[in-house]
């Protein structure tokens, strides 16, 4: 039995330092509840989650209720799988209820872990409040270093969200830092992935009719400037700190950002209707809508601008004029309808068209026919078949997809 012991332990220290291999050498031939927990770890790391899901819920089920610790930790390995395989639609009462059991019986590492793992689902449909409140609740200076890292990369995913680029680069480092201490080589190479993503470019700006890529600390102090800006990722205008949003007002929105692209020379009235309304020809009756389209928007940003008619059509005329550019763009990376669904994708990871439609917060039927068009025109490609199928698509080339995650900047 000792001999026995010996190789769990073996085992999960070869686990610990980032090798499977060396673990299922100790446990691959033994059925034991504590070696097919291990086993299904093991297997997890080198990315056979359905084969490790299938162990773990076995060894959970032979754990039973007379060793509720061992059990509860097989839930949170089983919930941290489908996580990684973004698996969204997992029991969530059944991991609340294993971080409950561990805390009462006083592994509060692993508790600790569990709701790590419920944050980081949270955080994958963006909200950010509920986010920032949970993480609140835990001290990350009583963590092991592996928890520790994934509290700060945690931090990083929120200031991402919110345009707080500083912030962001200040979780990295602590977490880069706390990964290189620890010798924990697959988190280094995680974290140097996530130094890519923050230096990428994130978006297209518009100034002065010419267009260029820019970074997030770009974005960030472009919202803090007093420059006009016109954020096509969120469908607002904003100056400062005062924003509003015309997300549902379409219409208005793209005849204020056809006259953002424009400035500072006037819009003519043929390019307004044929892109803000899709006008093959102008009448007098397109003509007519144009004006009091025109009118509807010029009342809802008198804070920011004017908008003057001209011989050949409207022109943009913010009031606040200091600055040589003072009227600017925000575009996307790409404009495609599915962007949001490219969005998660980009992350590199697979994903069901539930777990999609969990982190959008809305219809699988919508998801699946956006992952159908999308498919068709090779921008997104299928893995596996029926229940098992998972979709997975390559970011476009030089960009990251920030501006589009779920988890938006609030607006006024």
């Amino acid at each position: 039995m000792a001999v026995m012991d010996s190789l769990i332990t073996a085992a999960a220290r070869a686990l610990s330092a980032g090798d499977p291999l060396g673990a299922l050498k100790c446990v691959g031939l033994r059925d034991d509840p504590p070696a097919l927990a291990l086993r299904g770890i093991a297997l997890a790391q080198l990315e056979d989650f359905d084969r490790a899901r299938a162990l773990l819920k076995r060894a959970a089920r032979d754990f039973g209720t007379s060793e509720p610790v061992a059990r509860a930790r097989c839930v949170i390995a089983e919930a941290e799988i489908a996580l990684v395989s973004r698996d969204l639609g997992w029991a969530e009462k059944a991991l609340d209820n294993a971080r409950q059991t561990l805390e009462r019986c006083g592994d509060h590492v692993n508790a600790a872990h569990a709701r790590q793992l419920e944050i980081r689902r949270i955080l994958l449909t963006g909200r950010l409040e509920q986010v920032e409140r949970m993480l609140g609740e835990i001290n990350p200076d009583i963590l092991p270093p592996i928890l520790q890292i994934s509290h700060e990369m945690i931090l990083f995913g929120i200031a991402v969200r919110r345009i707080q680029a500083g912030a962001a680069r200040a979780a990295l480092e602590r977490a880069n830092h706390l990964a290189h201490t620890a010798n924990l080589p697959v988190l280094i190479t995680e974290i140097e992935k996530a130094y890519v993503t923050l230096n990428a470019p994130v978006a297209r700006l518009i100034a002065m009719g010419e267009e260029r890529l820019v970074i997030l600390q770009e974005v960030q102090d472009l919202m803090a400037s007093d420059i006009l800006v016109i954020d096509a990722c969120r469908y607002s205008v904003r100056q400062g700190q005062l924003a509003i949003s015309l997300s549902t007002r379409p219409v208005l929105f793209n005849l204020l950002r056809i006259l953002g692209e424009s400035w500072p020379k006037d819009a003519s009235r043929d390019s307004l209707l044929s892109r803000a309304f899709g006008a093959r020809y102008a009448d007098e009756t397109h003509r007519a809508r144009l004006r009091v389209e025109i009118g509807r928007l010029r009342k809802l940003i008198r804070a920011f601008a004017n908008i003057t008619a001209t011989s050949s059509g409207f022109i943009l005329k913010p009031k606040s004029i200091e600055k040589y550019q003072s009227v600017m763009v925000l575009l996307p990376p790409m404009e495609d309808k599915n962007a949001n669904i490219l969005a998660l994708l980009a992350d590199g990871e697979a994903w069901s068209s539930s777990a999609l439609a969990i982190a959008l917060d809305t219809s699988a039927r919508t998801v699946q026919r956006a992952l159908e068009e999308l498919a068709y025109v090779g921008k997104v490609q299928a893995i596996g078949r029926g229940r098992a199928r998972r979709w997975t698509s390559p970011s476009p080339p030089g960009f990251t997809t920030t501006l589009l995650l779920p988890g938006r900047l609030p607006v006024d």
